[in-house]
Parts: structure tokens; C-alpha cells; sequence
């Protein structure tokens, strides 16, 4: 047995071609809308699911990965000769997911105690934690160990800031991002909310009164919080007037492009909806 296999969920929102490319598995939340099941990231593309959000009576809902989930997906890596396994989940304190990967890691080990499972919990979401797996593969062609991968993984998200700015309220109040009270000053006042991730909990870092100083917050907050000399992405929804200003402003200031500007996925906007920019980096 040899190799390392790399296992990631679609909450990361990796880019179908990047997934492909560098041949992680990603296993798909399930995504209710209306009577229909589908697979995040797979049955639709991003921005083909913008368009069934916002047409649809209620907000589509999503549901947790199983243990039954990872039991399959650990047989098939075992059975094609893999010796590792390294995971990389979505945010504990947003789904129960982590901890039905620890259960069936738990049970698949009792049976193949040769096998190797690591599980990541990001504490985060989005390519916050789909970057530093796209970094452990390139790691894995050089020859690191799965022991060293999952250390520097477990690194970046420790470090990784995403930042972003719902720009349409409704979806992060639904969910609970944001409260309603604060969702209604903020609609009332024109103020719009910049958000992160904190210890796997949301928090509102900065309010932007306006969707041009929403811009000049994301990316002074990243110039003042970058580490020098590692990458930053855009996040992108359905607003393609922002993504591209936030592109230029972020060029402009940080003195470079970002290494990759993708598009929210379904789990993703189902939370905090199709209408939001943001950026993620490395403190």
C-alpha cells in the first residue's frame, strides 16, 4: 500500500477543474429544494444554483455527511492501496460532519488498523480550508509524508482569515449568521456587516455604510493582516460588478493579484446568500 489519499467535503467550495486536476475527492452535502435532492457542487455549478436559490418559495436547506458517508469512502481509498487518508472538514461548530468523520474513522480503524485516517476540523468554511488542501497534494508530489501534510494543514487553518460581506441580509439572518434585530438596523441604515470566522463561530468584524466602502474594509483589513509573501483569494457570488472592483481595489493595494478568485458553492450561499465579495488570506 502507498500513497496518500485527500478528502475534503464541497463545503470547501473547490473549483470542480482544480478538484479534478489535483484528484481530491470531495463528498457532496445533499441539498433539499422543494421535493428534490441534489449534490452540492456536482448535479449544478455554482452559479447555476444562484439562479434556483433565488427562484425558489423557501431557502433550500442542506444536510450533514454520515458516518456511513466516510465507512464508504474509507473503503474504497483502502481497497484502491492507499495507506493514508487525510480529511479536511467543514466547521464543527456548524455541522455535526467532523464528528461523524471521528466515528467512522474510529469504526474503520478497528477493522484496518494498518490504514491511516487523518481528520481535520477546519473551523472555517470555503477555501479557507479548500486552499490548504490544494497546498497538502502539492506537498504529496514532492514526496512530504501524510504526518507532515496534515501538521501544515492543520496549520493554515489555524492562521487563515476569511472575511466577507453579505451584501443581501436575508440569508445570514435566516441562518443565524446574523441576528434579526441586527439585520434590520443594517438594512434600515444602509449599513452592511464585514464577517469572519473566529474559533469556528461568526463574527461581525466591521460595518460599511455602502457597497463602496464595504470594498475599501475588505481589503484595508487584509493589507493590515496579511502575512507578507503568501496569496489571497476572492470570494465571488452572482455580483459580478463587485467581484470585479473588489479585484482591481484588492491588485491595486496588496501590489498583486490574487492567486484565485472562485465562486461560492451551495452550502455556502444557502448561509449567507448568492450577493456577498470577500477575501481569504493567511495572518
Amino acid at each position: 500500500m502507498a500513497g496518500i489519499k485527500f478528502v475534503t467535503d464541497s463545503a470547501a467550495d473547490l473549483p470542480a477543474g482544480l478538484r479534478d486536476e489535483m484528484g481530491i475527492e470531495v463528498l457532496p452535502f445533499p441539498i433539499a429544494v422543494g421535493g428534490q435532492e441534489y449534490r452540492d457542487g456536482f448535479d449544478f455549478t455554482p452559479r447555476e444554483f444562484y439562479d434556483v436559490l433565488l427562484s425558489a418559495p423557501a431557502i433550500p436547506t442542506h444536510a450533514q455527511l454520515t458516518p456511513f458517508d466516510f465507512q464508504q469512502c474509507f473503503q474504497n481509498a483502502w481497497q484502491n492501496g492507499f495507506s493514508d487518508l487525510i480529511y479536511t472538514s467543514v466547521n464543527s461548530k456548524g455541522s455535526a460532519t467532523y464528528q461523524n468523520a471521528l466515528q467512522a474513522k474510529e469504526e474503520f480503524l478497528e477493522e484496518h488498523p494498518e490504514f491511516h485516517i487523518y481528520v481535520i476540523d477546519s473551523r472555517v468554511y470555503t477555501m479557507g480550508y479548500g486552499w490548504p488542501v490544494l497546498e497538502g497534494v502539492r506537498m504529496a508530489r514532492k514526496g512530504a509524508g501524510a504526518e507532515e501534510i496534515a501538521a501544515r494543514i492543520q496549520d493554515q487553518v489555524n492562521r487563515v482569515r476569511v472575511i466577507f460581506a453579505p451584501l443581501d441580509l436575508r440569508f445570514a439572518k435566516k441562518s443565524g449568521r446574523i441576528s434579526a434585530a441586527a439585520a434590520f438596523v443594517g438594512e434600515a441604515l444602509g449599513l452592511k456587516p464585514i464577517m469572519t470566522f473566529q474559533n469556528g463561530e461568526s463574527k461581525i468584524l466591521a460595518k460599511a455604510r455602502g457597497e463602496k466602502a464595504v470594498l475599501s474594509t475588505l481589503v484595508d483589513t487584509c493589507l493590515k493582516e496579511r502575512q507578507p509573501n503568501t496569496p489571497y483569494l476572492l470570494i465571488q457570488g452572482n455580483n459580478v460588478g463587485q467581484s470585479a472592483r473588489l479585484a482591481q481595489l484588492a491588485a491595486q493595494t496588496l501590489g498583486e493579484q490574487a492567486a484565485l478568485a472562485y465562486y461560492i458553492g451551495g452550502v455556502v450561499s444557502i448561509n449567507a446568500g448568492p450577493n456577498l465579495v470577500g477575501l481569504v488570506y493567511w495572518t
